[in-house]
């Protein structure tokens, strides 16, 4: 089981838009990624997964739009937590053709976290809940790597992503006259990330996205979800196993390899 300690990391608070919202850092060098936590907030495996990329050579800033600023977060969905999901107005649940106006708050973090660190730009990565938002920040030519771990708004619409027609139309030039590249990582029998949002993503996007689709069976069988019984959700998380060979670390060092490849001076 990862550690809840943080200590390795740091916290800055950043404001954009009138809002301020705190972010943990790690790594001292190298070019910036954005990690965006699960619906369960920064939890002990997202905290093991960000240090597999800082020690690949990057800086993560990995913004807390969801419980707290550390890694006791627990990997289980509160009921207050979906009732505060309900009611906000940061994040998008139901709506298809609209992106998160929280996005909005996240690119000026992508354009600072590329001012701090340099390079030729910075990856992100959204999960689950957050995993259409890093294709949203794909509309500002900062992001040149984007990828959605188990994209799964809107909920109510299998093959939709929270994003914009707008935002849409904006990735898809940038993928025909940049080569800009998408990542997308779900698992094959996973009932909250559908397989249709890989289907549409394949349809806009063409062979400038990728869809890796893993077994059920490669999930971690200790995770929560497991034992609950239920199909295997979160790919670089909770469902994660840690071990050589296994499709899910291979999956993570793939992601990884894309960053670095990607954001390479």
């Amino acid at each position: 089981m990862p550690s809840t300690d943080v200590s390795d990391f740091a916290r800055r608070d950043f404001t954009f838009n009138g809002k301020t919202k705190p972010v943990l850092l790690l790594g001292d060098t190298g070019p910036a990624v954005i990690v965006i936590h699960e619906v369960y907030g920064f939890t002990p495996a997202l905290a093991r997964f960000c240090r597999w990329i800082a020690d690949a050579g990057m800086r993560v800033y990995a913004p807390i739009l969801l419980g707290t600023p550390d890694a006791t977060n627990p990997e289980i969905i509160k009921r207050s937590r979906l009732l505060h999901l309900c009611v906000s107005r940061e994040f998008t649940l139901f709506r298809a053709n609209r992106s998160s106006p929280i996005v909005d708050w996240l690119k000026p973090l992508a354009r600072q976290a590329h001012a701090d660190c340099g390079g030729p730009g910075v990856g992100a990565i959204g999960m689950c809940l957050t995993g259409g938002f890093a294709l949203s920040m794909a509309v500002d030519p900062v992001v040149l790597a984007p990828a959605l771990s188990q994209p799964g708004m809107p909920v109510n619409k299998p093959g939709a992503i929270d994003l914009s027609p707008a935002d849409f139309a904006c990735v898809k030039a940038r993928t025909e006259q940049e080569g800009l590249q998408i990542r997308g990582y779900r698992f094959a029998g996973d009932p909250l990330s559908k397989p249709e949002k890989f289907e549409t993503l394949r349809t806009v996007f063409g062979p400038a996205f990728t869809g890796v689709e893993l077994p059920d069976a490669s999930g971690n069988p200790d995770s929560p979800l497991a034992k609950a019984g239920r199909p295997p959700h979160s790919v670089f998380t909770g469902d994660l196993i840690d071990a050589p060979n296994e499709p899910t670390r291979q999956a993570a060092d793939e992601v990884i390899a894309f960053f670095k490849k990607a954001l390479a001076a």
